[in-house]
């Protein structure tokens, strides 16, 4: 039913990993670019630079996709924003559009930019806009990668995508500003997105995306709690919503479950135990769905 497109490059690992635990794995076919996955609600799967999908998406070649919104907004292109997927190439989170100047610059800010700047990046269009609204007329030089390496030698200015700033930084740069956040999207047709089979199955694609980042970072605790320590466990809870608490046939006991945060669960199981829980089960959770 739906056409499908990926990213390669730095966003497809965690592109391909979230699908995969979503169920919905991608099988590489005998031609690089080409894949599939075994679900009723995709037709075929094509592996692209995420630069050029919100395009195709635009015109039709394709119904769903995944691109950054930096690629959206670069291009243009008119297409349906069905979820943000917060996570960027090495991960959970989004990514930053910053300018960038060698460390021997004394400029402190990019209203201190100079005109006539020579200006090298992957995103000529926002950067123009991004200049043109501060005033300050610049040369912009398209970049085909490694943009960091041209200063200051060939070019005054980077603007650029970063995590951390860590590769900028070992290339004796500094971050002056930020042009934007840009999060990873999940980006539809907008005639598929009309119509309504497909917009049902869009949908349910997008759930599933979703119930797993939910549960990324997350446990299920079940444990069994005499009910004179039930309250004193509850204390020492922390949940997205209320726990449940269910009866066992020992009337003295309920089972208590809940969801938590993995981080710092090592500190929250003496704890519970310490309140008088017992029997406590720290499991993995693969999909949340709200």
């Amino acid at each position: 039913m739906l056409k499908l497109t990926l990213p390669k490059g730095s966003l497809g690992e965690q592109t391909l990993q979230l699908f995969a635990q979503a169920d919905l794995e991608v099988m590489k076919g005998a031609r690089e670019y080409t894949s599939t996955i075994d679900d009723p609600r995709i037709e075929k799967v094509k592996i692209l630079r995420p630069q050029e999908i919100p395009t195709y998406i635009a015109e039709g070649y394709f119904d769903l996709g995944i691109s950054g919104a930096d690629c959206v907004q670069e291009c243009g292109a008119d297409v349906v924003k069905v979820a943000e997927l917060p996570y960027a190439k090495t991960g959970a989170g989004t990514i930053k559009m910053v300018i960038a100047v060698s460390n021997t610059e004394s400029i402190a800010k990019p209203e201190e930019i100079r005109p006539g700047s020579r200006v090298t990046t992957e995103f000529p269009n926002v950067t123009k806009a991004y200049f043109d609204k501060l005033g300050i007329p610049v040369k912009i030089f398209y970049s085909y990668g490694a943009s960091e390496a041209k200063i200051p030698e060939l070019m005054d200015v980077v603007v650029d995508l970063t995590e951390t700033g860590a590769t900028l930084s070992r290339n004796q740069l500094k971050v002056i500003g930020v042009i934007g956040e840009f999060p990873t999207l999940l980006i539809a047709n907008k005639d598929a997105w009309n119509d309504p089979d497909k917009k049902k199955a869009i949908e349910e694609i997008k759930t599933l995306l979703l119930g797993v980042i939910e549960a990324r970072g997350r446990v299920l605790l079940s444990m069994n709690v005499a009910k004179k320590n039930l309250d004193s466990v509850l204390k020492a809870l922390p949940a997205m919503k209320r726990p449940t608490v269910s009866s066992l046939a020992d009337e003295d006991y309920v089972e208590v479950t809940t969801v938590v945060d993995k981080k710092g669960v090592n500190i929250l199981l003496p704890r519970l135990k310490g309140a008088g829980a017992e029997d406590i089960l720290e499991m993995p959770i693969s999909k949340i769905v709200k």
